[in-house]
């Protein structure tokens, strides 16, 4: 018998630690009969193919660049996943010749969950640095959590911050700044977001969805500024291990 197959979908991968995280993960709790590979599609087009070609694939994570641009992809999103607008795990449910999609967004778990590990009740307002899909998990939470935030982005929007428009005021009243982007991300480690980090303080948390490197530049600058921080490995695990809860849940008997 074959094992089933599931998946990252993304591009580019190099960065990413899921394959390692998912393998390491079947052998350790015993589930022999699974197996994960990588798939850095170039085009989210292509989705629908590398489902068709790939019968033992039941489930699959997406990641940068997809989390939006999936849905219309998709039969079916959950309800979080439909609140949110993106998407960053995906049900697949096979009957004879028919295949169905489902989409979810386990970031919401695993950012939460993390986030409460440090979260202090004086971090408050946030800003969320990027618009992307990972940024609608963390608005998500905030929203659940009553924190108010703003986001930054790098285009002028009424609604949004953009950077030219931080100060050090604007950065010394909010308390909690999570980077969405991927900037800092491998292999471009030299990248960062640029906001005034003379305004941060030791009052200060500062998030970064990243985990590779396991300290970016600008978590690097927040630590020359005594500010709590925290990279995305945490994370990383919480939504993999929710995720495979979907995987391998009640859906699997259809």
């Amino acid at each position: 018998m074959k094992k089933k197959l599931f998946g990252l979908i993304g591009y580019p991968l190099g960065h990413s630690f899921s394959k390692q995280y998912f393998s390491d993960k079947f052998i350790a709790e015993g589930f022999n009969n699974l197996t994960y590979q990588n798939f850095p599609i170039t085009d989210i087009n292509n989705l629908r193919e590398l489902i068709v070609t790939q019968p033992n694939l039941f489930g699959l994570n997406v990641t940068y660049p997809y989390k939006e641009t999936i849905i219309p992809f998709l039969d079916k999103l959950d309800e979080t996943a439909s609140e949110t607008g993106a998407v960053n795990c995906v049900k697949i449910l096979r009957k004879e010749e028919e295949i169905r999609t489902i989409g979810f967004n386990t970031d919401i778990y695993g950012f939460k969950s993390s986030l409460l590990s440090e979260l202090k009740e004086w971090h408050k307002p946030a800003l969320i640095l990027g618009t992307g899909g990972s940024s609608k998990a963390v608005s998500f939470v905030l929203r659940q959590l009553g924190i108010k935030y703003k986001f930054v982005s790098r285009n002028k929007q009424a609604e949004n911050l953009n950077y030219e428009d931080l100060s050090l005021e604007i950065i010394k009243n909010h308390k909690l700044i999570i980077n969405t982007t991927p900037l800092g991300m491998f292999p471009d480690t030299d990248a960062f977001p640029m906001i005034p980090y003379d305004g941060l303080t030791s009052q200060h948390f500062l998030f970064d969805l990243i985990y590779n490197p396991d300290e970016t530049l600008f978590l690097k600058f927040g630590k020359e500024n005594s500010c709590t921080v925290m990279n995305g490995l945490e994370m990383l695990h919480g939504q993999a291990d929710k995720a495979l809860e979907i995987f391998r849940g009640p859906l699997n008997k259809d």
